[in-house]
């Protein structure tokens, strides 16, 4: 069967598709250690020498902390539909269990009823990589009393705000959280051991479980996890790197979907690991593998894999030489997205998905161009480019079957890229630093009209 030309296609979406965009708490908020609350790893991790690329720090970050009126009026201007957006646990519990602060959690439900008052859905993150510094000290995802830690935070928003939030995501992409911030040290913590990496994974995956647990015994709406997802694909026809491609792909794409969704891990762990990886307890896995409403996918990027000693741990992706390359180094690749989304289906089954993360950092200048009828305008048709591409192929992912119920834009706005601190820009939403002004890039304008036509417009040429 052919394919109908994409001139000729018609990009609706499905109804009840919801058109957002997604940010994190650490990358916008700044203000971290306002109004009582404590500070997280990454508080700490910014504030180590040598940790952030030329030293910056999340200390004023989008200041959204002080300027979320603005943010959502932003959002609301767009034509959001949904926002997704994580919570800072050590706002809302600074020493991480215990005492809450009052203001911390105030911050976030006036957040929530601002969305809501604007027609924009909230879609809450109770994860998004910022541990309170107090519980690291106890020994973080180390020590496996951080489910029950974790739980504990994640019933004190559901008592406040389930109902006014209808949707959850327990935590944001543990691969990274693991292999950045345990194996690599290129994140918070910045620990560098082959061992903790998978002792962290799977106390990740034990809080996620609880917190699945203990939403089931407060919330009525829907919970569900949050995983980065990089196709694999094999630089040649040979035996080791196909062998390669399927440790990667297990390490990567698997590890934490299969003891969410199946309830147990994938056995190239055991592989990759060797003697790092332990025989875990079979009742752990009754409570990581819980019953979840849908499953966030994040995509950016594939990799292409060459076999290489004691990958896939410490390699990166062959560069294809034809390719169209991001700021951070990421192959612009939109039909793997396609792939993924059916390898999905075919793995897992039904359960309805997310787009929870897709975006692109390209080259921004650090003020907006002003025209000469004095509006301010940034100019960025590789993220248009990028972006349209991408929606064509959760399009066509849709039109073969698979429950995709949304897509989350990253990101809102310029940010804080964590130890690349301000050098990439993903936002939609351009941010002077030096002033605080927001100007909506030209591909929050042309992402205006896709949601305004609720994808019709993605069979439009692209603007010059």
């Amino acid at each position: 069967m052919t394919a109908a030309p994409a001139e000729t296609c018609d990009f609706r979406f499905p109804d009840g598709f919801l058109w957002g965009a997604a940010t994190a708490a650490h990358q916008i908020e700044g203000s971290p250690l306002a109004d009582g609350a404590g500070p997280s790893i990454w508080t700490r991790f910014a504030h180590t020498p040598g940790m952030m690329l030329n030293g910056d720090t999340g200390d004023v970050a989008c200041d959204h902390y002080r300027r979320w009126r603005e943010d959502v009026a932003l959002m609301k201007s767009l034509g959001l539909q949904a926002y997704r957006f994580s919570v800072s646990w050590s706002r809302v519990l600074p020493e991480g269990t215990g005492r809450v602060n009052p203001k911390g959690l105030d911050f976030y439900s006036r957040l929530v009823d601002a969305l809501l008052e604007n027609g924009i859905e909230p879609l809450l993150t109770l994860y998004h990589w910022d541990l309170p510094a107090a519980l690291d000290d106890r020994g973080g995802w180390l020590n496996r009393d951080c489910a029950d830690w974790f739980a504990e935070y994640a019933s004190v928003l559901y008592r406040a705000l389930d109902g006014r939030v209808k949707t959850w995501v327990t935590l944001n992409e543990p691969w990274v959280i693991t292999d950045g911030g345990y194996l690599h040290g290129a994140l918070a913590p910045g620990h560098r051991s082959r061992y903790e990496a998978p002792i962290a994974s799977h106390n990740l995956m034990r809080a996620h479980g609880a917190a699945v647990q203990a939403y089931r015994a407060l919330g009525r709406h829907r919970i569900g996890l949050v995983v980065n997802i990089e196709p694999k694909y094999p630089a040649s026809d040979s035996a080791a790197d196909a062998a390669a491609t399927r440790r990667a792909h297990a390490y990567m794409n698997e590890q934490y979907l299969h003891p969410a969704l199946l309830g147990h891990y994938p056995p190239e762990l055991k592989e990759i690991f060797g003697d790092a990886w332990p025989d875990w307890p079979a009742e752990d896995f009754a409570l990581i593998r819980q019953p979840l409403d849908f499953v966030g996918i994040n995509y950016y990027t594939r990799s292409v894999t060459r076999a290489q000693e004691s990958y896939p741990l410490n390699a990166g992706a062959v560069r294809q030489p034809q390719s169209t390359y991001t700021e951070t180094g990421w192959e612009v690749y939109p039909q793997a997205l396609t792939e993924l989304l059916l390898w999905f289906r075919r793995t897992y089954g039904e359960i309805p998905v997310y787009i929870t993360e897709n975006g692109a950092a390209f080259y921004d200048p650090p003020q907006a161009r002003i025209e000469e009828d004095g509006r301010r305008r940034v100019r960025d048709p590789l993220r248009i480019d990028y972006l349209h591409r991408h929606l064509r192929a959760v399009h066509a992912a849709i039109q073969a079957g698979v429950d995709v119920r949304g897509y989350m834009l990253w990101s809102l706005l310029d940010n804080l890229e964590w130890s690349l601190g301000y050098s990439k820009r993903f936002g939609m939403v351009h941010v002077n630093y030096a002033t605080q002004e927001r100007t909506p890039k030209d591909s929050a304008l042309w992402y205006a009209k896709v949601i305004a036509s609720h994808g019709r417009s993605l069979a439009d040429p692209l603007p010059d």
